[in-house]
């Protein structure tokens, strides 16, 4: 009985540590962009919007097919009185209530309509691509969105490695200094120079862990994933990657970008629509075909020949001739909207052309920056080296030593966060081109 008292007490106690276990989880960037696709609300809405697109096609194109309809009707007449004598003939006598039974049926076909159907049928089509484009370029902005925060997180998780590290050499440097205080080499004001400087140390570590908490939850909530996971990145290193020239990116951004495939697409809807006003001059031709049953009988079946049943046959030619001088301006009008969205087509593309120059010039930047850091880590590395062994000689004071062990690990933070900013680089200039997981 006291066994199981203690299993069920160890499980208990290991219960916090399975429950954390639960809530980690190691991602890679594509495997973060893949969920972040998968659950985005903003894709989903845009997925709805294609949908609706989509049955709004549907809709004009039941707009062509023909047109039917049918109607039956029982119509019941009291009639008081049923006695009518006109310019003194015989007298005409009516039933004093009366029944009939009549019913409709109709199809009607536009035969032609100088071809607004057609023109209106293609230019919904193209309205349904330029949502798919739309929700083309949310997955771009949902992806780029994954990789910042996800480059956001392994800046804090680097700059928090780092840290470690130096609080680690502090405290040796803390031991040593305490050794030679006791030795009497050192004065008491070195310790406490140690101390401190571990104790600021212990503060940027606390400023970076909230940092982290903070991105991590934001990522949970864009990927999906329930907002206690802790996230585990499995990047621990970020190669430089190589560029091919400034042109080639040009020419992948004018062909791939979403927003100027719209403005193409907005073009060509406008100019369906200027065939769609100038069609307004032609003629319509219909074609219809009418059935009647007529019961004046009373019975709802009536007997042979008490009823009858026309069917008509006809075509109709309508002509708004007044559409002759009044549509000009109409037409006028819709060519000013096509021009006006090539206009926009030019300035937008002018804009991406100095917006993919700039994040070009970024990730040439961020690399040089990389190339500096490193030299610099090399020195800073010497330094640290040189005013360690001054140290243990007594050369070197505690404050030359703490400056050259701060600025060897600034030195370290900043070459992470230097490659964490260019691998963003690269992901901004993809997402520039239009594709951003390229």
């Amino acid at each position: 009985m006291i066994t199981n008292k203690l299993k069920i007490g160890f499980a208990f106690l290991l219960l916090p540590a399975i429950l954390s276990a639960q809530t980690t989880k190691q991602l890679g960037l594509q495997e973060a962009i893949d969920l972040g696709v998968a659950n985005s609300k903003n894709l989903k809405l845009s997925q709805s919007k294609i949908d609706e697109a989509v049955a709004r096609l549907a809709v004009v194109k039941d707009n062509a097919l023909p047109s039917a309809s049918a109607s039956f009707l029982y119509n019941h007449a009291e009639i008081p009185t049923n006695t009518l004598s006109i310019g003194g003939g015989n007298p005409i006598h009516l039933p004093s209530r009366a029944d009939a039974f009549v019913g409709t049926a109709a199809v009607q076909e536009v035969l032609y309509a100088g071809g607004k159907y057609k023109y209106a049928q293609a230019s919904t089509k193209l309205l349904t691509d330029v949502a798919r484009l739309d929700a083309d370029k949310n997955k771009e902005e949902i992806s780029y969105a994954v990789i910042n925060t996800y480059y956001a997180l392994y800046k804090v998780m680097q700059s928090k490695k780092v840290v470690a590290q130096n609080i680690a050499s502090i405290e040796s440097q803390l031991k040593q200094a305490q050794r030679f205080f006791d030795q009497g080499i050192v004065t008491k004001n070195d310790v406490l120079r140690f101390q401190l400087q571990k104790a600021n140390v212990s503060l940027t570590d606390l400023e970076i862990e909230n940092n982290r908490k903070i991105i991590n939850y934001n990522l949970d909530i864009l990927l999906g994933l329930p907002e206690d996971t802790n996230i585990e990145l499995a990047e621990t290193e970020l190669p430089i990657k190589n560029i091919e020239p400034l042109s080639s990116y040009l020419n992948l951004a004018l062909a791939n970008r979403q927003e100027l495939q719209q403005l193409d697409m907005q073009t060509k809807v406008a100019d369906y629509n200027i065939k769609s006003v100038k069609a307004n001059v032609k003629p319509t031709v219909g074609l219809g075909a009418n059935l009647y049953y007529i019961n004046p009988s009373g019975n709802f079946f009536p007997g042979a020949e008490q009823y009858i049943m026309p069917i008509t046959v006809g075509a109709t030619v309508s002509w708004n001739v007044a559409s002759l001088w009044n549509n000009k301006n109409k037409v006028a009008e819709a060519k000013i909207q096509q021009h006006e969205i090539g206009l926009q087509k030019d300035i937008l593309s002018d804009r991406v052309k100095t917006e993919l120059n700039k994040n070009y010039q970024d990730y040439n930047l961020a690399v040089q920056k990389i190339n500096v850091l490193e030299t610099s880590i090399a020195q800073a590395t010497e330094n640290d080296r040189l005013l360690a062994s001054k140290y243990k000689n007594n050369i070197a004071s505690v404050t030359d030593r703490i400056d050259a062990e701060t600025l060897l690990y600034q030195a370290k933070i900043n070459l992470e966060l230097a490659k964490a900013d260019a691998s963003l680089a690269y992901y901004t200039l993809l997402k520039s081109t239009g594709k951003v997981t390229q």
